[in-house]
């Protein structure tokens, strides 16, 4: 076989192929089989038709063209692999000479074209320079979270005065459209915190003030059941009003709600939490924006072919799966936007080809940094995924593997590492001057590393060579 690349333009390039008929022998070899193990012929046993019957019968044409579909493949990336292109996506093949020039003989020609990844240029990452948010952690945030605490232990009691936020209540629910009531539209006995904004929305303000025994009617948009997003007239009962009554914020408490004795233990392991929190969100700030500060630095062509599926697949994972679970269609959407379609579009190109330079920036600094994943990162990346999947780890395992997305998840992982590499060589420092070096503490650099895989996996999303 020959083959030839030719530079169409920076990110697209035309392979010429050329296969002696002699080399289509094994193909060929496996069409009669194939065919025989398909047709029936008179006086011949199924699998035991001799190739010129085959041919008198059905046409060697019909041969040919098994054997070149099966042959074709192969003799592409043979090719890719001979001139050494990194192909992206499936190629466009044309210039298959005619299979009576093969039938007497003559060699199996064909172009293909495809998209390539495009040279990138690395800037110098000494050079980038960030500013995040400093870690502070305050009495007041200490306290803060403590009262979050106190309220999950926080006890009920009854009591004969109208409500107020923060009251849990129960109500009785009914909701009108169009003046009917939907098959669905009742609801006894909810019990709901005032202010907490989880219901519905305008119940909040029909609530406050009213006292047990009393209604208030309310119009909103539904939030589930048969009519939801559409507008309904709610009439809200209220049966029962209740206080909070929190625990007091002493040792007792301490040893009731956590393994601390005393209430100074249990501050002094907030306060460390709130610090490792706001460490990861420092990390998280810093990977994104020198992600973003990388971007800037390289500039490179977009393969046109890539892009064009990109912005395709977004806008249809947007129509098809976002807006329908909010209830709305595109144009829905555009008017809540405010944005034209045209604004739209160009949106989608903009987010594809963040999506796709980030992709390409991250590999090709792994790909010098040579750069790789072992199998503890990688399990380590797999909880985490399945964490946020609602998944078991073994469940979302099994689809990893059965879906074939297991390079994707070593993709991920390895241009998390790339990104994080960028932001130690990067200079980091906070609004009040001081330098943050995130190789400086272990658990820091576990946080720096994880929040770089989050950062890149979100950047890139469903770009995938």
């Amino acid at each position: 076989m020959k083959s030839a690349v030719e530079t169409l333009n920076p990110t697209r390039v035309r392979l010429t192929v050329e296969v002696p008929f002699e080399e289509l022998k094994p193909s060929l070899d496996a069409a009669y089989k194939k065919i025989n193990q398909q047709v029936t012929v008179p006086g011949f046993r199924k699998g035991k038709i001799p190739a010129r019957v085959i041919d008198q019968r059905f046409g060697r044409a019909v041969v040919l063209e098994e054997a070149v579909n099966d042959a074709l493949p192969r003799f592409y990336t043979q090719a890719v692999d001979e001139n050494k292109v990194d192909v992206l996506g499936q190629p466009d093949i044309d210039g298959l000479e005619g299979v009576e020039k093969i039938a007497d003989g003559g060699d199996l020609k064909f172009t293909a074209e495809v998209d390539v990844r495009p040279e990138i240029t690395l800037p110098d990452f000494t050079g980038i320079e960030v500013e995040v948010d400093p870690i502070t952690v305050t009495d007041e945030d200490v306290e803060e979270k403590l009262n979050e605490l106190r309220d999950r232990f926080a006890s009920l009691k009854t009591v004969e005065r109208a409500a107020a936020e923060g009251d849990v209540v129960v109500v009785d629910l009914e909701a009108k459209v169009d003046g009917e009531v939907p098959e669905d539209g009742t609801a006894t006995g909810v019990s709901y915190e005032i202010g907490s904004g989880k219901l519905l929305d305008g119940i909040d303000e029909a609530l406050t003030g009213l006292e047990a025994g009393g209604t208030a009617t309310f119009t909103t948009e539904l939030k589930g059941g048969s009519a939801e997003g559409k507008d309904s007239e709610v009439t809200v009962s209220l049966t029962t009003v209740q206080e909070k009554e929190l625990p007091a914020l002493d040792d007792d408490f301490a040893q009731l709600a956590s393994e601390f004795d005393t209430l100074d233990e249990l501050k002094e392991d907030s306060r460390k939490r709130l610090v490792r929190m706001k460490e990861f969100d420092q990390a998280t700030q810093a990977q994104e924006r020198v992600l973003d500060k990388l971007m800037e630095l390289v500039d490179m062509p977009y393969p046109e072919k890539l892009l064009a599926d990109e912005v395709e697949t977004r806008k249809h994972n947007l129509e098809h799966h976002q807006l329908p679970q909010m209830g709305i269609d595109l144009a829905g959407y555009l008017t809540l936007q405010g944005k034209t379609a045209e604004e739209f579009e160009a949106e989608l190109v903009d987010q594809a080809k963040k999506g796709i330079k980030t992709q390409f920036v991250l590999d090709a600094i792994a790909s010098k940094e040579e750069l790789a994943v072992n199998q503890e990162e990688l399990t380590e990346h797999l909880l985490r995924r399945a964490a946020g999947s609602g998944m078991t780890p073994d469940q979302f395992a099994q689809q990893v593997v059965e879906g074939g997305q297991v390079p994707l998840l070593v993709g991920e992982v390895v241009r998390g590492k790339a990104l994080a590499a960028v932001v130690e060589s990067a200079k980091v420092v906070d609004t009040e001057g001081n330098v943050v070096d995130f190789e400086d503490d272990e658990d820091e650099d576990e946080d720096g590393e994880e929040a770089a895989v989050e950062a890149a996996a979100e950047a890139d999303e469903t770009v995938e060579a």
